[in-house]
């Protein structure tokens, strides 16, 4: 990498580790706010909360990624990381679960912005551009792994609403540090990189430029990436939101007492699995320079599809079945994110990559925020071997969507 490179990476590496950060700590509040009496809510409940923060979060990706094609990228992650330090100040004040979703809400706008600016950076301004992109999957899931790992162990010392506001720090000084990288947002292009020639020629600044760049899009095989994020999106919130409070039901993970405090094994067992998905991000992330997006893609879907199937009668042999199941599922589940960041950047026009990034946020974070209602919805109405088996339905499609995106070539 030169040092373009490299100063992008820092850049897009430190942004994705806070927004991650922030977006895995919230299921372990979730698992607090399931048994805090100031609130009285059910899982049902909740999954509609948490759908509506998370949701914004994938809705905002889109004029996220409008306005890194125009503004430029380094600006808005400075943004997403202040509002993100605003948001948890506010959710740390909240008296009700009504107010819960409105600092949620506030999350999910400053955070929508994040990925369709990060990754438009990358597949613009860096020429190493299949490292920048597991460099910054692993980045993720390290803030995927710690967001989780320090609510848990904060609580154990501050109530959440301490937590919250001890989260809310790190943002700040993160915003504070990115304001000082220099970095030439599309160096790769006008150097002559694979996407020269074709730079802001493409921009949308306008709404009928919106709606022509968009037409661009969809009239070649973006709407099969489309269908594949989503349900990678659908997968990743539906095992994910509740996987804390699931995985505390099992035998094996039962709580147990320590120096007079409640453990939760579970919830170490959650920030694990995350924390090996470090790997599956390097995977994909390398195998995008060796392998075609679209061959790698439905042998990574069909592996979650397996895993779903086997989740709940593994999870009850024993505690290293557990433990070896949420490893491989930690792996898997992350394998696929750099392999569809790479397909839509083989796809899409350098000048519309914000709009294309902001179009697969909107699937992921977006429409797949709906896993989130869809998991608490089950939970709450039949039980934990309905959603596995839905889990692996999901995986089925996107398998499906990847097989066809390899015949469109």
């Amino acid at each position: 990498m030169n040092r373009n490179d490299r100063a992008i990476v820092a850049l897009v590496t430190l942004g994705h580790a806070m927004v991650h950060t922030y977006e895995l700590s919230i299921p372990i509040f979730v698992s607090v706010w399931l048994t805090s009496p100031a609130f009285s809510v059910d899982a049902a409940t909740l999954g509609v909360v948490t759908t509506v923060g998370y949701g914004l979060f994938g809705l905002g990706a889109l004029p996220g990624g409008v306005l890194a094609d125009t503004v430029g990228s380094k600006r808005l992650i400075v943004g997403c990381l202040l509002g993100m330090a605003g948001s948890f100040a506010l959710l740390s004040v909240a008296s009700s679960i009504w107010l819960v979703a409105v600092a949620l809400c506030f999350w999910g706008v400053a955070a929508s912005v994040y990925h369709p600016s990060g990754l438009s950076l990358i597949s613009r301004g860096v020429e190493a551009r299949g490292s920048a992109f597991a460099y910054h999957g692993m980045a993720g899931n390290v803030g995927i792994a710690l967001g989780p790992l320090a609510a848990t162990l904060l609580l154990l010392v501050l109530d959440w609403r301490g937590v919250a506001l001890v989260l809310a720090v790190p943002a700040v000084l993160g915003a504070a540090l990115a304001l000082r990288f220099d970095v030439d947002e599309r160096a790769a292009v006008a150097d002559g990189g694979t996407d020269a020639g074709d730079s802001k020629a493409d921009a949308v600044e306008s709404w009928p430029e919106f709606v022509a760049g968009s037409k661009r899009l969809f009239a070649g095989g973006f709407l099969v990436i489309l269908a594949i994020v989503v349900c990678s999106g659908l997968y990743y919130r539906g095992v994910l939101t509740f996987l804390p409070d699931i995985l505390g039901d099992f035998q094996s993970l039962q709580p147990v007492e320590f120096a007079g405090e409640d453990l939760e094994p579970g919830r170490y067992v959650y920030s694990g699995l995350l924390m090996v998905g470090v790997v599956g991000q390097y995977v994909g992330g390398r195998l995008t320079d060796r392998v075609a997006p679209s061959r790698a893609l439905p042998f990574a879907f069909g592996l979650l599809g397996l895993l779903a199937l086997v989740f709940v009668p593994v999870s009850g042999l024993g505690l290293l079945p557990v433990l070896a199941l949420c490893g491989v599922l930690g792996v898997a589940l992350f394998v696929v994110q750099p392999l569809y960041q790479a397909a839509v950047a083989e796809h899409t026009p350098a000048g519309t990559r914000g709009l294309s990034y902001g179009y697969t946020y909107l699937g992921v974070f977006g429409v797949g925020a709906l896993g989130g209602t869809l998991a608490g919805g089950i939970l709450t109405y039949a039980d934990v071997d309905v959603l596995f088996l839905v889990l692996a339905g999901i995986g089925l499609l996107g398998a499906t969507a990847s097989l066809v995106l390899g015949r469109r070539g």
